[in-house]
């Protein structure tokens, strides 16, 4: 559930579909679920008049060139409840300032989606290159690695100097996990995986696991608004980053000044109409494809016709189902769960991802699935040296005095390069409720083959590493913000990841929600259309407001 604007957006996008987990999409909001939004501590109307929180929200960041940007360091606590325990969290903070400082109007805060992107790294990627010149002459653009993300201090890790021994197959010699498992042999095996998994994460990070939610991670922003000198904030949050907007707004509506919420995310959804929602999201774009291959990169595609294509990926699903397809430098290879990775993660930008598909489908139907892993890797990239100098060097900032970051050496355990796969399961599985019985996982494969064939059933098998995880105190509720003002939600019709019918639900359960229509495939609508863009700017600009039914086209 990631997304930055346009050509910044390739290597941001890929943290999501590998586990296919379910914190990201669905449709409309299920019955009984209007009750208040749970809290994991009371929080006063102004927090920054907190006693205990003032050393925090009394900070002030002390900025250092970063290459071609500004970067700081933003001390929070680790437990909200219990602040002054001397646990932290150290933020690495990132900004391209306004372009011109005579025209600012404040600081805009992005968060590029995951859960588990990188902002700093967006910062750096150059992405206020691609906003437009009125937003760049009026903010300095911002943003930040959350808890346990990226640089943060201490992060989330599920790499461990001794992983948990994986059980053998019960059916003998190891196979790619199943697309739909059936029999009690199978089962067995995909519910030991995920437990293993979990145990992994425990092991490595257990410390952190129960304090990475969103709902903490929205009183960070506040402790960020407050640090950049903000009176209200003014937001963009793609996919995943509509649910930290929206944690926020909830929690300190009358903090908003402007928020934009592209690629909703509805939270009055429970795990399963999540997963059948996203699932489903990504058969349709996979139909797409095989129906607009053609119109959008003419001769490349696999296939002279929607039906070529179509017949192949069902060859190759068969195909993997029954052997993995062989990977460079790679002694497993690439199983049927892999190829349906590939597939989906292709999904979240057409114009840019569907020729790399279509050759890669090539490759495979030839034997080599070299090119398809590749698809499912994201592009990952190696730790930011400077962003890592500049938290390590703000580790002691203050914040009037005593806010240094105090977390053991055992939860700064070694990190991996790129920990987007530990913070997407962390958070997903602590913000959404998820049942500990794993007859609710096997009774749901059904219906979700029935909408979402493949797609559905791994997604269904993608959700059961939550089975094991520490339980957070969110529960699907409807929006609770009373006083936020006008919030501009984006929803793009063929979103396969955050599905529209979420953005249209989520601005409904705003006061005064406005809903800005995308009417095209792809995940998520600011930085991929000019008519998009002009309405997202003009309202974070001027506050203009968005007219009902006002739809963009590609």
């Amino acid at each position: 559930m990631i997304t930055a604007p346009a050509r910044r957006r390739q290597a941001l996008l890929l943290a999501l579909a590998v586990l296919g987990t379910a914190s990201l999409a669905a449709c409309t909001a299920g019955p009984g679920s209007d009750g208040n939004r749970p809290r994991s501590s009371a929080v006063p109307a102004d927090p920054a008049a907190r006693p205990d929180l003032g050393r925090f929200y009394g900070q002030k960041l002390t900025w250092r060139p970063c290459g071609a940007y500004r970067c700081a360091a933003l001390t929070v606590p680790m437990d909200y409840s219990r602040p002054g325990d001397g646990r932290t969290f150290v933020l690495p903070v990132a900004k391209a300032v306004t372009a011109a400082p005579g025209k600012r109007v404040g600081s805009l805060v992005l968060n590029p989606g995951g859960p588990g992107e990188r902002g700093v790294r967006l910062i750096k990627d150059g992405v206020a290159d691609d906003l437009g010149r009125g937003v760049r002459e009026r903010f300095d653009v911002v943003s930040f690695d959350p808890r346990g993300v990226g640089e943060s201090k201490p992060a989330l890790t599920c790499r461990t100097e001794e992983p948990t021994e994986r059980a053998e197959p019960t059916g003998g010699e190891p196979q790619g996990t199943p697309l739909h498992p059936r029999t009690d042999a199978e089962r067995a095996d995909v519910l030991a995986d995920a437990r293993t998994t979990a145990a992994d994460c425990r092991k490595a990070s257990g410390a952190l696991l129960p304090h990475v939610g969103t709902d903490d991670a929205a009183r960070d922003l506040d402790v960020l608004r407050a640090a950049l000198g903000e009176r209200r904030l003014t937001y963009v949050g793609w996919s995943y980053g509509t649910s930290l907007g929206t944690s926020y707004a909830e929690q300190f509506p009358r903090r908003v000044r402007a928020m934009v919420l592209d690629g909703a995310v509805d939270p009055s959804l429970d795990w399963r109409q999540r997963m059948l929602g996203q699932a489903t999201g990504f058969r349709k774009a996979v139909e797409e494809y095989a129906e607009s291959c053609a119109a959008t990169i003419g001769a490349a595609c696999p296939g002279a016709t929607p039906e070529e294509i179509r017949a192949l990926i069902d060859r190759l699903i068969e195909r993997t189902q029954r052997e993995p397809l062989p990977v460079d430098d790679s002694a497993s290879g690439l199983d049927a769960a892999g190829l349906v990775s590939a597939l989906s993660l292709s999904m979240y930008t057409p114009e840019d991802q569907w020729a790399d598909l279509s050759e890669a489908l090539r490759a495979a139907d030839d034997g080599d699935g070299t090119r398809l892993a590749g698809l499912t890797t994201g592009g990952e990239e190696s730790p930011d040296p400077e962003a890592e100098a500049e938290v390590e060097a703000e580790g002691e900032v203050e914040a009037e005095g005593e806010a240094g970051s105090e977390a053991g050496s055992e939860d700064e355990a070694d990190v991996p390069e790129d920990n987007r796969d530990a913070a997407l399961i962390a958070i997903n599985c602590l913000d959404v409720p998820h049942p500990h019985d794993a007859q609710a996982y096997w009774d749901a494969l059904a219906p979700a083959e029935k909408a979402a064939g493949v797609y559905g059933t791994t997604g269904v098998t993608n959700e059961l590493v939550c089975r094991d995880w520490p339980t957070g105190r969110g529960r699907p509720h409807r929006v609770n913000a009373p006083g936020v003002p006008s919030v501009l939600v984006v929803g793009t019709a063929g979103d396969p990841a955050t599905p529209y019918g979420e953005a249209v639900s989520l601005a409904r359960q705003f006061p005064d929600g406005m809903l800005l229509t995308f009417d095209s495939t792809g995940h998520t609508g600011y930085g991929r259309n000019a008519c998009v863009d002009r309405q997202v700017e003009e309202y974070l600009i001027s506050l203009t407001r968005v007219r009902p039914g006002t739809t963009c086209t590609a």
